[in-house]
């Protein structure tokens, strides 16, 4: 790709006529469009019938784009495999956990471990990749489209026989299984990997065991899948491949993305939510680092399908995603989708055009962000996001252990986002980061919600603690073994042993009254909860439970010194009100401990996101909640769009505005 940033849409042109395909092309030149997204559920325009492959229009669209400046992602269209593949064939489709084959008509109907479907998938990867793969205009590949979005693990035949052979790589022997499992509870017990079941219908719930290894097997197949037609398109084509992904999705990101070249999402978070949105781009500017992310699908306006509709983002908001976006580490920004559908189950969505060729809702808003990202691009191209010194850990493992153990209905992507969320409002710049990640530049490493902590990581994260990072492990954070068991020495297995605490208790502790009192705060308790008691030498209460029954004198949260860092536990989550402030004061005192710089006082809904030229600072300012804010330059600076000189002291912003500044140095301490 051309260093520039990239401003898109997906467009399907295999529905269109002739007169729309020119209006179309005309309409994007006018807004700023220059790179579309094609091909992605054209299979059966590409082989209406088996073996009857023919890419020529997708050549010619390819080339007259390119005629107009609009580069193409080319996808695969394996998300939607034709007729002539699904039809008579219930063996090759999809079987939810209630034994149902899919039917044809939808997407995601087959299943991704057929070997049938694979071989096909492979063949018309490599049509298309033969066809269209050294094109000019053609800057990058997308595989598929949102893996696992609307089905999750697969329970075929196909599936079992893979499922028994997975079973036997990881495990050798059936007797290695029964230990690990326990499957001797409830006679679960296996004389040999074939009769290991697949977790579908049963009277009551399957072993945690079962259920979790199934997900982790279903996640490392749909990579497999992702890799196999990685290593056919790079047989014809150097242009870099990636996969339009999700956190909402039941698959392995940091698996997926190993064999990928950069990273991509899609996301539909509403207005309201700006933090679902704000996430996004936190987490995925560090899944293929030092390489920019892009968004690839978005809404001008607002989604939908024939069963529901969201609310249109209000005038401005737009634009502020687009430039929080870019500011953040985005390369391309695109929407969902160019022109309405005018059949099909989501002809309600929103988009640029509509299915008659007019401008949308939406269009103004797409027009606003256009001419944002021309205004900002030769000042972001200039520099680069500055690294966070505050790491998140964000793991599709650990959702894995949540949906098989939801407890009261927890789920792990609202549990992360509103923990999350609390950064952002304190305005301290934060990166969520996967388990394999590197630990180095941080200097406080935050791991909530994470069952099973792997021995890599607690390797990974005891050498980061020794050389002076700050950890905060906690809430529901290394109380399972990688099997989903419990552990049988301590209750938080290693971690409870280098935290130097005896966990007395592990329950649920909503409902229960259970007060807790920590720098200087008092706060309901709630979640499952660990309590503690200090043992070992450095190791200390932080937090104390002050109302809470036979917990009453406890330890919700302590610390401990190791090396030149130290270790928190946080055992129970603080709730409310008093909770949030109690969990932010929290955050506060360590950030402060680890002598955290990259840290604003903005005012909740507006964002700073650093970033790096040669000898100075930009700070990208971003208003997201529309009630506008302002934040305290440190020092003082220049509006990069004006020129202005800005003394040190408040700077205020309007309702989505942003405002670029440019500091000396490293913008983060008065000068």
């Amino acid at each position: 790709m051309s260093r520039k940033l990239y401003y898109g849409v997906a467009w399907y042109p295999e529905l269109w006529e002739e007169e729309a395909l020119a209006h179309d092309i005309a309409w994007m030149k006018e807004v700023g469009i220059n790179v579309v997204r094609i091909g992605e559920f054209a299979w059966s325009t590409m082989e209406p019938s088996e073996n009857a492959i023919d890419l020529t229009f997708f050549v010619q669209i390819i080339e007259r784009l390119h005629a107009h400046g609009i580069d193409t992602i080319m996808c695969t269209p394996t998300a939607t495999p034709p007729i002539w593949l699904s039809h008579g064939h219930p063996e090759r489709m999809h079987v939810n956990e209630r034994g149902e084959a899919m039917g044809h008509g939808s997407r995601q109907h087959a299943c991704t471990n057929n070997g049938y479907f694979r071989t096909r998938s492979a063949l018309i990867t490599k049509h298309i990749a033969e066809a269209v793969g050294n094109l000019p205009g053609l800057i990058g590949w997308q595989l598929d489209n949102e893996f696992k979005a609307h089905v999750s693990e697969c329970l075929c035949e196909s599936c079992l026989s893979l499922w028994h052979n997975w079973l036997e790589d990881r495990y050798g022997r059936i007797e290695r299984l029964n230990e690990n499992w326990g499957t001797a509870i409830w006679s679960q017990r296996y004389e040999s990997f074939e009769q290991v079941p697949q977790p579908g219908l049963a009277p009551f719930l399957h072993n945690a065991s079962l259920k979790t290894m199934y997900q982790l097997f279903s996640m490392e197949k749909i990579a497999e899948f992702a890799g196999e037609q990685a290593a056919m398109i790079r047989s014809y084509s150097a242009a870099p491949i990636t996969h339009n992904s999700s956190i909402a999705f039941h698959v392995d990101n940091e698996k997926l993305f190993q064999g990928l070249d950069f990273a991509s999402y899609d996301t539909y978070a509403s207005a309201s939510n700006y933090a679902a949105y704000l996430i996004n781009c936190d987490l995925w500017r560090t899944v293929k680092r030092g390489t920019p992310f892009w968004i690839m699908e978005t809404s001008p306006s607002f989604s939908g399908s024939l069963e529901s509709c969201s609310v249109p983002h209000p005038g401005g908001y737009v634009r502020a995603e687009a430039v929080a976006a870019y500011a953040l580490g985005a390369e391309g920004f695109c929407y969902w989708h160019w022109r309405q559908h005018r059949t099909g189950c989501e002809q309600p969505h929103g988009s640029v055009l509509s299915a008659w060729g007019k401008p949308t809702i939406g269009f103004k808003n797409v027009l606003e962000a256009s001419l944002a990202k021309e205004e900002l691009e030769p000042l972001l191209l200039a520099t680069v996001p500055m690294q966070a010194e505050a790491a998140m850990t964000y793991s599709d493992r650990a959702k894995a252990f949540f949906r098989t153990e939801p407890l009261r209905k927890l789920n792990y992507r609202g549990l992360v986002t509103e923990y999350y969320s609390r950064l952002l409002e304190m305005g301290i710049h934060r990166e969520l980061i996967m388990e394999g990640a590197e630990l180095r530049g941080y200097k406080l490493l935050l791991t909530p919600f994470l069952p099973s902590i792997s021995p890599v990581f607690l390797e990974r994260a005891l050498a980061f603690v020794r050389n002076g990072g700050i950890w905060i492990a906690g809430p529901l954070t290394g109380g399972r073994t990688e099997e989903h068991t419990i552990h049988t020495n301590e209750a938080l297995g290693q971690l409870e042993k280098l935290a130097g605490v005896e966990t007395v208790y592990t329950y649920p502790i909503d409902g229960t009254g259970t007060v807790g009192q920590a720098f200087g705060l008092s706060a309901s308790l709630g979640m499952w909860s660990a309590v503690f008691e200090p043992r070992e030498p450095g190791a200390k209460s932080i937090g104390k439970i002050r109302n809470g029954g036979v917990a009453a004198g406890l330890s919700f949260i302590t610390e401990r010194a190791i090396g030149k860092g130290k270790l928190v536990l946080l055992g129970s989550m603080p709730v409310g009100e008093d909770g949030d402030a109690m969990l932010k004061r929290l955050f506060a005192y360590y950030a402060g401990e680890a002598g955290l710089k990259l840290r604003t006082d903005a005012t909740s809904g507006t964002i700073v996101a650093p970033r790096q030229g040669d000898g100075y600072t930009l700070w990208v300012i971003v208003n997201m909640d529309g009630a506008g804010g302002s934040v305290t330059l440190p020092q003082e600076g220049t509006d990069a769009l004006t020129q202005a000189r800005l003394a040190a002291g408040q700077l205020t912003v309007g309702s989505y505005e942003y405002r670029i500044i440019r500091f000396a140095g490293d913008g983060c301490e008065p000068r």
